[in-house]
């Protein structure tokens, strides 16, 4: 399945397993660099509308975490990590997500998926690449069915915003 909006693409893999999502930043590789780095600029535009995001901890060093909260309006919490596994500066980084409760302690039953964010400037600005797998294709599907693929392209749409009046 692919969903194709201005400058995004979200292309699932035939296997079911990864998804593919690119969209074009009309910024300098370190102004999008910045905002997937910087824990203050992350809480901006990370969660979709009317979610909020709320750091707790972020160490973006190789072995470090991210471990932050989605809130919803009707209060509702979801408690996530990214450990950083491997970081080029400005380049790429990769991680793993993995929903856990408030201390950072990985939930065993609910999917996690393994990120390679990539960052290309180009004549354009910048290109933002996301190669996202999940152990397996049901995985996968059960996060887009809670909302994955339209919330993570909520907040690339709240990071163009943030962007463009920074």
């Amino acid at each position: 399945m692919m969903k194709t909006e201005e400058n995004t693409q979200f292309k699932i893999a035939a296997d079911g397993k990864s998804v593919y999502i690119s969209k074009q930043f009309n910024t300098q590789v370190q102004n999008l660099w910045e905002a997937w780095t910087d824990a203050y600029l992350l809480d901006q535009w990370w969660a979709p509308k009317p979610w909020i995001c709320q750091t707790k901890t972020m160490e973006f060093r190789e072995g470090g975490r991210w471990i932050y909260s989605m809130r919803a309006p009707e209060r509702e919490i979801i408690w996530s990590v990214m450990a950083y596994e491997e970081i080029e500066h400005l380049s790429s980084f990769e991680a793993r997500d993995c929903f856990c409760d408030e201390h950072g302690i990985v939930s065993i039953d609910l999917p996690h998926m393994h990120w390679r964010t990539e960052f290309s400037e180009n004549e354009l600005g910048t290109l933002l690449e996301n190669h996202i797998r999940s152990k397996s294709a049901g995985d996968l599907q059960r996060l887009i069915d809670m909302g994955f693929r339209d919330g993570y392209l909520m907040g690339l749409s709240n990071l163009e915003s943030l962007l463009i009046i920074r």
